[in-house]
């Protein structure tokens, strides 16, 4: 038998050996086993308790159409580029993640009103987490394991000094207080655009499944309500310009027309060349002010029903509803993590063991 043939044996001894001992000392791994279920068990009974609302949208998008048809080339040899006054622009749904967890739409949400049993009145977002929520013990246990560190080093740094910020409307100050729930917020918001399907789905996540709605639908109008601004706020700023450019060229019109005018009325029993090319000339700059003029009026007006429109930009495909089940937590699934866990985690004590009792025999050999 060849060394390479005596080797392949030894392993498959080895390997046998090594199961041979594994069963037998079933026992050991059923307990351990045992051992990490009740754990999970511990572990997913103290877990607290949280539901989970959606929705899901479509959010529309306008296709700008050029305005100005024929005329906006004509429009665009005075200076005037038409197609950008008529469309507007639009926040693409792969940055609403981006919206929802900007400063100004956090703090609106440590606004929102929701109901809390017990309580005759709704309570603020903020209001329940400070004042009548009770973490579950495997939260606090969370927050000193995880946190105690900080506080030992903020401790060590000692308390900072306090400073004198001058108040600016043009800042947007975060309190301690709100980074914390800010914290908490990024946890429980989720908004999820996909763009394959060119639908956005929105969960929110709290311990009560009519609070979680109620902040789901919160969330949900909120978003709705900054596109549209921004949507406003974009049409403004055309309007604007439009208006501007409007003023300018009825003066223009204006200061066209009265020459033309002055014009005929010196020249009415005169019918040289000179003047009649003078005239055509004059007529033909009037009737191209007058276009341009007639064409900015009517993208002024445009401009003026674009900043009045405030009608919905998502259509609702799956509404906002009261969840009947819990989101979390899946004690079963839980539970056999960790008794699966318990498994692998003795099967490995025992073989390391064996492989550590093997090496100190062939090494007593040598």
């Amino acid at each position: 038998m060849s060394d390479r043939q005596m080797n392949s044996f030894e392993d498959e001894i080895d390997l046998l050996a090594l199961s041979k001992t594994v069963w037998n000392r079933k026992k050991t791994v059923l307990g351990m086993a045992l051992v990490f279920v009740l754990i999970g068990l511990v572990i997913s009974l103290i877990s607290p308790v949280e539901y989970t609302a959606s929705s899901v949208f479509i959010p529309q998008t306008s296709d700008s159409v050029k305005p100005g048809g024929s005329l906006g080339g004509l429009a665009s040899l005075a200076g005037i580029n038409l197609g950008a006054l008529g469309g507007s622009a639009e926040i693409p749904p792969s940055l609403y993640p981006k919206i929802v967890s900007s400063v100004p739409f956090r703090k609106a949400l440590l606004n929102a009103k929701i109901h809390v049993n017990g309580f005759k009145e709704p309570v603020s977002y903020k209001e329940f987490y400070d004042q009548i929520y009770k973490p579950s013990l495997l939260e606090i246990l969370k927050k000193y394991t995880v946190e105690l560190p900080a506080l030992i080093l903020e401790f060590l740094r000692g308390t900072p000094e306090e400073k004198n910020i001058s108040s600016d409307n043009s800042l947007i100050l975060v309190s301690e207080d709100e980074n914390k729930h800010f914290k908490r917020l990024d946890s429980q918001l989720t908004v999820t655009p996909n763009e394959k399907e060119g639908f956005v789905s929105l969960s929110f996540v709290m311990p009560d499944p009519i609070m979680s709605a109620e902040m789901a639908k919160f969330a949900e109008e909120l978003l709705q309500k900054e596109v549209i601004n921004f949507k406003i706020l974009n049409a403004k700023e055309q309007l604007n310009f439009t208006q501007v450019r409007f003023e300018e060229k009825k003066m223009e019109f204006e200061k066209i027309q009265k020459e033309l005018a002055i014009f005929r009325d010196r020249n009415q029993n005169l019918s040289s060349a000179s003047v009649s090319n003078r005239l055509q000339s004059l007529e033909a700059e009037f009737n191209f002010s007058l276009s341009v003029y007639n064409e900015l009026a009517k993208q002024l007006e445009q401009a003026k029903l674009q900043v009045a429109k405030d009608t919905p930009v998502l259509s609702i495909i799956q509404p906002v509803t009261v969840p009947i089940k819990k989101s979390s937590p899946n004690r079963p699934l839980i539970i056999f993590i960790f008794g699966l866990l318990g498994i692998i985690f003795s099967v490995g004590i025992i073989i390391g063991h064996e492989l550590i009792q093997d090496l100190k025999v062939r090494w007593n050999k040598v």
